[in-house]
């Protein structure tokens, strides 16, 4: 059936240039706010999409009859409306004996030769492996840090998908990628877990809050190196990236801008969860940085670069392209610049003066942006009922399979946007991906409770369960072990890392909680028929409306009335009530694999 969607999708593509489109052409770039009597329900769908994960018809009625101003405020203003905060449920891994964690296998085990301990665990006084316990405690907590990430991805998934304020966690979606931190250097899941309440916290409030906040941040000092930024020599890596990627973009500073700035961050960094500036190795000496000259600390280089026009035009610019259309005219970005540095980097008046705009709602930017893969995702679930994040698909494996894996970004700047995300085979996984929430794999293995990445540990496993010895067992391919040399090495080794890891994984995994493995809960039937539908061409048309915001071709809409109507065998949803769910999620694949479903 997969492979049949291929000639599906290639027909489809070809169709969509047909599909009207609403909104006004001469709306394009014009930042005056919309007119009540210009405010349509289709208005209030186009707002939910890019300002939140969509919604339902019922949610889409109740905004469209706010009116365009109260809508706005509403989602943007969101402390004003009630939410039950979940806490995140930690499994309860780390003890204080970690920390300062290792920066590598080696400097863990160096320090337990020379002190005696390490991580908490001392060496063995004798015997064979003394220092493995201190090896299988390092691998166990990069495996287990790994793995409740990954719960984590899910707890803000959840979060995303039942929300009632749905752009505080678009935001925090947002500036994940413009503040990117990835797990896989930071290496700590509560690092990640606080970074990430802090950008909702602030998500929507003062930028230079936020970005004095980040740079403090344990997971951002964590991943620009602010260990080794100390006075005589200066690591140059947060500086470079807060300039290039953070607030001014590359071309409006020099180089030495970025060494004289990389010193006023000196001595900034974080005992555990907790930020600290060394005085000891900070640099108080003079420095000059965008022509501003003095001892400079880094909330002076900070409000330095926040005084640069280029700072406002750099983030509001990234914002438009983000919630609007990638093509933002010159103009427009100076002038939204503007008004963003005019109102002291105020976030949430500049989204107002976005989303209240006529160029907002205009041709050119409805139904012109690609969703990225986390949205898509969540979208789908929400515009389909769910309450809970299904556990089968994977929702890591899944997003990542579309490009985008929460707490991975794949560098410093983020995740490219726009056209990145489609690409013939993203396109098909994208299918992929709604064939799996339609039919559930039956073959589905659970990868937080299998490292289905890594055969050598599952072949470790086996081997040691047959009882073999553990250098026999875990030697490397090819490897002769006959030699009597290679035969005492079971007794003299001081480690095994292959042990190590194999050791680590099976801690992680009993300490770290499983991942509740529900299924999504489809009820076709039970929503066309409630919708009020009689014939296929009504389903499908109900189908189309609560999943699909950009507008469908009418030889779209036919060919999936056909299709429906031949699978139903009858064009009557009442002649076909006792097998009608089948037909119908055959009918909303075939609609989740649209090129009109990929954008919003």
């Amino acid at each position: 059936m997969r492979l049949l969607l291929l000639a599906w999708l290639c027909w489809a593509l070809s169709a969509a240039a047909a599909a009207p489109a609403m909104g006004a052409s001469e709306w394009k770039d014009d930042l005056r706010p919309i007119a009540d009597a210009q405010w349509t329900a289709a208005s209030a769908a186009h707002l939910l999409q890019r300002a939140g994960f969509g919604g339902s018809p019922e949610e889409i009625a109740a905004l469209t009859a706010l009116g365009p101003r109260e809508a706005v405020r509403r989602l943007v203003r969101w402390q004003s409306v009630p939410e039950d905060f979940v806490a995140f449920d930690e499994s309860g891994l780390h003890d204080p004996s970690l920390e300062p964690f290792p920066a590598s296998r080696p400097a863990a085990t160096d320090a337990a030769k020379r002190d005696g301990q390490s991580i908490g665990v001392a060496a063995k006084p004798a015997g064979n492996r003394r220092l493995q316990p201190v090896t299988n405690k390092f691998f166990y907590w990069l495996r287990a840090s790994r793995l409740e990430t990954h719960r984590l991805s899910y707890w803000w998934a959840q979060r995303m998908l039942v929300t009632t304020r749905p752009l505080q966690e678009k935001m925090a979606l947002f500036w994940h990628g413009h503040f990117a931190t990835s797990e896989e250097k930071v290496r700590d899941y509560r690092k990640m877990l606080r970074q990430n309440m802090l950008l909702r916290e602030k998500g929507n409030g003062s930028f230079r809050e936020l970005l004095i906040g980040v740079a403090q941040d344990p997971a951002m000092l964590a991943y620009l190196d602010a260990g080794v930024n100390v006075k005589g020599a200066p690591n140059e890596n947060f500086a470079r990236e807060i300039m290039e990627m953070f607030t001014l973009g590359v071309g409006h500073y020099s180089e030495q801008d970025i060494r004289e700035a990389a010193r006023a961050f000196t001595g900034w960094n974080a005992q555990d969860l907790q930020f600290t500036i060394d005085a000891s190795r900070h640099d108080d000496s003079i420095k000059r940085v965008l022509g501003r000259e003095g001892p400079l600390d880094g909330v002076d280089v900070i409000d330095t670069l926040l005084a640069q026009p280029a700072a406002g035009e750099f983030i509001a610019g990234k914002i438009y392209t983000y919630f609007v259309r990638q093509d933002l005219s010159p103009v427009l970005r100076t002038e939204l610049g503007a008004r963003f540095r005019a109102s002291r980097y105020d976030i949430a008046e500049l989204l107002e003066t976005i989303f209240l705009s006529r160029d907002f709602y205009s041709k050119a930017s409805v139904a012109s942006r690609v969703r990225p893969p986390v949205e898509l995702v969540v979208s789908t679930y929400r515009m389909a009922g769910l309450s809970q994040v299904p556990g089968v698909p994977d929702f890591n494996e899944a997003t990542e399979s579309l490009g985008q894996k929460l707490f991975y970004p794949p560098t410093v700047a983020g995740w490219a946007q726009g056209r990145s995300w489609i690409t013939p085979g993203l396109l098909i996984a994208r299918s992929n991906f709604a064939y799996d929430m339609v039919y559930p794999d039956i073959n589905f293995i659970p990868p937080d409770r299998y490292p289905s990445g890594d055969f050598k540990i599952r072949e470790l496993s086996d081997k040691l369960a047959l009882g073999m010895d553990v250098s026999s067992a875990t030697r490397l391919d090819g490897v002769d072990l006959s030699s009597t040399s290679m035969q005492m090495a079971d007794r003299d080794e001081e480690f095994n890392t292959r042990l190590a890891s194999y050791r680590g994984w099976q801690m992680a995994l009993e300490r770290v909680k499983p991942i509740a493995r529900t299924t999504a809960r489809l009820d076709l039937s039970r929503m066309v028929l409630g919708d009020g539908c009689r014939t296929a061409t009504d389903a499908v048309d109900a189908l189309l409306r609560r999943f699909v915001v950009a507008p469908v071709a009418p030889a779209t809409r036919t060919r999936l009335a056909e299709f429906l109507e031949r699978e139903l065998g009858t064009a009557d949803l009442a002649a076909a009530h006792s097998y009608l769910d089948e037909p119908l999620r055959q009918t909303l694949h075939l609609i989740l694999s649209l090129p009109e479903y990929q954008i919003g």
